[in-house]
């Protein structure tokens, strides 16, 4: 296989994964995922419609009080006379309506979930000099005395096709000749991600560390001991009985799984804070071998992480930027072939990284179209839902056997702002393709994957940070978080603004908003990146 279509059939997986360590990909690795929308399976409708009659109780009970309502105002002073006197001799009659009454009001209060509000977030900026340009990244990576000429060749074209532009960030540790990947070194990469996220998020904020009741950490491929979370805690001197958890092996769709868990507890610990802490570390994940498959992630995968504060007080509505809608989350790891399209493995070499299988770009393909078919019903409006069900059960019944091309939803009726992971230029054009998309709605994810590469987890939160710095935000819009992972996982997030949204003072996108969007990318991604 030649350089040039070894990088073609790369690049596009290397932000799937979800790891950093080196990738192994198969020379029959498809490149494209396959047209999920022209396949949809009735169970995964059920899915959805499952979370829909979960809350009907709640769509019982809003017109039912409407009904009343409506009758109250329409009564004269007459009616409600001739209303307290039957009352009066009807004793057994009030008692019931007002037991039955009490009992419906408990219920609701009991069952319905606690709104979860998202008060702010903050994306880590490393600083100025942890900058690597082009030609700086072939320098060095010659230099080291690990790669021959084929290798750099190769990690030359992945760098031009990537979609990354010349500010992208490496840790303190790869730009030492040669490199210094050691257990310190990753320590301190992780303590100047999270810290420095963390610091601007408290700043933003005002609220105090010992607030916080819960705590969620998740990074896939560096997890030391004590924990990343524990790091945290005595960092900030949080209290003794805060909840802390440490999530790892979980890739690049951890932080929606992170949001997930966060908001779970927050149902069941009232009048708290949640904070979740999205980061990947690069330092003792670099690759220094030969093998051209596993040098994709040294060429995408760069420093970043972000700190998000939730909470569950009712105080904290009119303040928050955005109000938590739903969670999806979509697990393939019960079919084998799902489970270890991703696998972390040693080569012939005896060195360690992530194999990608040839069936990854399929297996993604089915997580994403289990995952929008699962959300589809809670958030497409009526008109989209039915059309795309009737098609749906005349293809299944009607038209068995015969070629009916389905009706593909409008997720743009649904969603305002897109936040696609940022895992590479490839995945970023399928997904586009296949949801059907402007360029408008992938912009957030181009433009992040040029200035801060793929920072796996975090991505979509300085995708969503972007939109804020563009102004873009405004109250009511909702936004649609999406990101795949190992395992196999399609996982989604969606929010929506409970106010006209500015950027944050510590807005990563500060200092060069106005330079974006950089036109340079959408013509890459028209040209599909041919040279």
């Amino acid at each position: 296989m030649s350089g040039e279509s070894a990088t073609a059939s790369a690049t596009p997986v290397g932000g799937v994964g979800g790891g950093v360590g080196g990738i192994q990909i198969h020379p029959q690795s498809r490149t494209r995922l396959p047209d999920f929308l022209q396949s949809v399976n009735l169970k995964h409708v059920k899915l959805g419609y499952h979370y829909l009659v979960s809350h009907l109780l709640t769509l019982c009970l809003i017109p039912l009080m409407a009904v009343i309502v409506i009758e109250a105002t329409q009564l004269n002073p007459d009616d409600i006379r001739q209303l307290w006197l039957h009352l009066q001799y009807n004793l057994v009659s009030v008692i019931v309506c007002s037991t039955f009454l009490v009992f419906g009001i408990t219920v609701y209060v009991m069952t319905r979930p606690r709104s979860v509000f998202l008060v702010d977030y903050a994306c880590y900026k490393p600083p100025a000099e942890l900058q690597v340009r082009y030609t700086q990244f072939m320098e060095h990576s010659r230099l080291t005395g690990d790669f021959d000429e084929s290798s750099l060749e190769f990690q030359r074209k992945i760098l031009e096709r990537s979609g990354l532009g010349e500010e992208t960030y490496v840790p303190e540790a790869m730009h030492f000749i040669p490199p210094r990947p050691s257990m310190q070194a990753a320590r301190e990469e992780a303590e100047q991600v999270m810290f420095g996220a963390l610091d601007n998020l408290f700043a933003n904020t005002n609220v105090k560390p010992k607030d916080i009741g819960i705590l969620v950490v998740n990074c896939s491929l560096f997890n030391p001991t004590p924990s990343l979370s524990a790091m945290i805690v005595n960092k900030y001197k949080l209290r003794g009985n805060i909840l802390s958890y440490n999530l790892g092996g979980m890739g690049c769709s951890a932080g929606v799984i992170s949001v997930g868990l966060a908001k779970d507890l927050l149902q069941v610990h009232r009048n708290t804070y949640a904070v979740v802490v999205s980061t990947e570390n690069i330092t003792q994940n670099w690759y220094f071998g030969n093998k051209k498959s596993m040098l994709i992630p040294n060429c995408l995968f760069r420093v970043g992480g972000a700190a998000i504060l939730l909470s569950n007080k009712s105080k904290d509505r009119r303040r928050s930027k955005y109000k938590l809608v739903h969670v999806v989350r979509t697990h393939k790891g019960a079919d084998d072939k799902a489970f270890k399209c991703v696998y972390q493995e040693q080569d012939d070499a005896g060195k360690t990284g992530v194999s990608l299988s040839k069936d990854l770009m399929a297996i993604a393909g089915e997580a994403l179209k289990t995952n929008i078919t699962t959300l589809g019903p809670l958030v497409l409006p009526i008109s989209e839902q039915l059309l795309f069900f009737v098609t749906l059960i005349a293809k299944k019944t009607l038209f068995s056997g015969k070629k009916l091309k389905p009706y593909i939803p409008d997720f743009k009726l649904a969603f305002d702002h897109f936040c696609i992971h940022a895992g590479g230029r490839a995945v970023i054009d399928e997904l586009e393709k296949n949801l059907q998309l402007l360029p408008e709605h992938v912009e957030a994810s181009r433009m992040t994957l040029h200035r801060f590469g793929n920072t796996s987890s975090s991505s979509i939160w300085y995708e969503l940070a972007y939109t804020e710095a563009k102004g873009r935000m405004r109250k009511g819009n909702r936004v649609w978080q999406i990101a795949f992972g190992s395992g196999f996982k399609c996982n989604s997030a969606v929010w929506e603004a409970t106010r006209n949204v500015k950027p944050s003072v510590t807005n990563p996108w500060d200092d060069c908003i106005d330079r974006y969007p950089v036109q340079s990318v959408f013509e890459m991604s028209s040209s599909g990146g041919k040279e």
